[in-house]
């Protein structure tokens, strides 16, 4: 995959200009003078993202100052913690669809099916949601996820920072992080909002070089909309999407000076994968002027806006793409890359990879093909099809994503957005919503390493500040019990967390923690509350930082 860089573009042997061209040339290249000054940024290599360099914000309301954090050093990944996916193993010989249904499991939900569910097509159960699916038919419950009606619902008190203000996620560092968050925490439309956290990785944009946080936005709405609709149309909106237009060089891909930049990644990261033999560097080049045309319009005043599709600015000449030659123009490009033959291996390789962390097998790869392109790229019957198979309900387990865990927190306790530190906490743990490292989104393979799990720490020690038990209350407040046993004190902070479903090990290890803790120590009566308050917090961070609670 070639860097992504503003000013690399493809040459090709330039005609003179039509009238006016230049000039809106001369913005545009005037903008990107702009965004390499500072007021804009190209996406960053892999790593986890950190906003050292960000101006502060200036409102009228208030000044928003950011934690600052140090810069990434090396890692080393943390040993015997389950789950981490290998990158998607996009077959390069795949079979070819099959008209057989892929297998499913043909039976009711139990406890532990569907806590994995809620978690891996959601952000997590609140207390009691899994209880009550259990019994209940397992596609139902599925459907209930992937066939919501109406708009989503939004439950519980509306997002705030620290001092109580509304959110303002277009103009304030760190707030459309929480915004979103929000949404994760409190939508009853759960497998959306999921699915637009995956869209948001599979076609990754940073607003390190969008430089517009309402665009991305925009973009976040996008694929809301699309979610669980049609690849094909997901695809087509988000090659016009400004945010895309901007963080892939469209606006400055024209007839004169075409640029490679989407032409590339559209076939490697969005729809065919690499070194498959899908693609050739003479198709990159004719895509690139397939794809040409798009524009904005820039001022000192406001920037980049009024994106556009200019046909001045558009190659109409033939062009050959997957052999096929015609006056391809950005529909086609979206076309042709569906309609390739390599396409329906690739989608629902991709996409089963953010649920099942292991390959599907050669039977379930041709069962879904077939299903994708019988659907007509439909996105809804692929990941029902996922949600009921062996391999999601059985197989082993996935690493929670920093964000996901976030949230998963969050709502096991009902606690509301109420700070912004979440965006740099998240940052620290390794995600940043709107931030991806870089055009191939973040790498599911290292969510947890030496650094990484600290952050996850601190995380869950904000998640819990404001409802631990204080072990020196104020006069005139209760006090914790003097008397509660080590095997109460278990079953309080787990409780405290939707009672989470430790392995043997785990538990066994908590409650030894729980039971000698206080050996020796809490000997004086004044000691008996406030030792057992501090054992209640120490148990409660330790489940939550268990192995346990960093998969599904």
């Amino acid at each position: 995959m070639s860097a992504v860089d503003t000013a690399g573009t493809s040459s090709a042997s330039a005609k003179a200009p039509a009238p006016g061209a230049a000039s809106n040339q001369d913005q545009l290249r005037r903008a990107r003078a702009h965004a390499k000054s500072g007021h804009g940024h190209a996406p960053h290599g892999k790593g986890v993202h950190h906003p050292t360099h960000h101006k502060h914000v200036k409102r009228s309301k208030r000044r928003k100052h950011r934690r600052k954090h140090k810069p990434a050093t090396h890692v080393t990944p943390v040993a015997g913690l389950p789950g981490a996916p290998a990158p998607p193993a996009i077959p390069v010989n795949p079979p070819p669809p099959s008209s057989s249904p892929p297998p499913a499991v043909a039976a009711s939900i139990s406890l532990s099916q569907a806590r994995r569910l809620l978690w891996r097509a959601g952000f997590g159960p609140t207390p009691g949601q899994a209880e009550k699916l259990v019994g209940q038919p397992l596609e139902a419950v599925v459907q209930g996820l992937t066939r919501p009606v109406g708009a989503a619902t939004l439950s519980g008190p509306e997002p705030t920072d620290d001092e109580g203000n509304a959110l303002e996620p277009a103009d304030v560092w760190g707030e459309d992080h929480c915004w979103w968050l929000d949404r994760m925490i409190r939508s009853d439309q759960q497998l959306v909002e999921r699915m637009t956290f995956i869209w948001h990785d599979w076609f990754a944009n940073s607003n390190e070089k969008v430089n517009s946080q309402q665009r991305m936005l925009d973009q976040n709405a996008l694929f809301r909309e699309h979610a669980l609709g049609n690849f094909q149309d997901l695809f087509l909106a988000v090659t016009v999407n400004p945010a895309m237009l901007v963080f892939l060089d469209g606006i400055y891909n024209d007839r004169y000076e075409p640029n490679e930049n989407y032409g590339r990644e559209m076939m490697e990261l969005f729809s065919l994968g690499a070194d498959r033999g899908a693609y050739t560097e003479t198709d990159i080049r004719e895509m690139a002027r397939a794809l040409t045309g798009w524009t904005a319009e820039w001022t000192e005043s406001s920037g980049l806006q009024n994106f556009h599709f200019d046909a001045s600015r558009h190659d109409a000449g033939n062009k050959t793409v997957f052999g096929q030659t015609g006056k391809w123009n950005y529909e086609d490009a979206v076309r042709l890359c569906v309609s390739h033959p390599l396409h329906a291996s690739f989608f629902v390789s991709k996409l089963w990879s953010y649920f099942v962390p292991a390959p599907p097998d050669e039977a379930t790869l041709a069962s879904l093909q077939g299903l994708y392109l019988a659907s007509g790229y439909g996105i809804r019957a692929v990941v029902e099809a996922i949600l009921q198979h062996p391999d999601f309900l059985q197989g082993p387990d996935l690493v929670t994503p920093p964000v996901v865990y976030n949230a998963g927190l969050l709502r096991a306790i009902g606690r509301p957005i109420d700070t912004t530190a979440w965006a740099w906490l998240s940052a620290s743990a390794g995600q940043q919503l709107f931030y991806p490292p870089n055009v191939s989104g973040w790498d599911f393979t290292h969510w947890l390493d030496t650094s990484t799990a600290k952050a996850r720490w601190e995380m869950a020690s904000y998640v819990t500040a404001k409802t631990y038990p204080n072990p020196w209350p104020p006069e005139g407040q209760p006090r914790y019990s003097e008397t509660e046993d080590p095997a109460a004190a278990l079953e309080s902070a787990l409780a405290y967390w939707g009672d989470p479903l430790l392995s043997g090990e785990s538990r066994e290890c908590v409650a030894a923690f729980a039971a000698s803790c206080l050996e020796g120590v809490a000997t004086a009566q004044w000691q008996q509350s406030p030792y057992r308050a501090i054992r209640q917090n120490a148990l409660r961070m330790l489940i939550a930082t268990a192995p346990d609670m960093q998969v599904s």
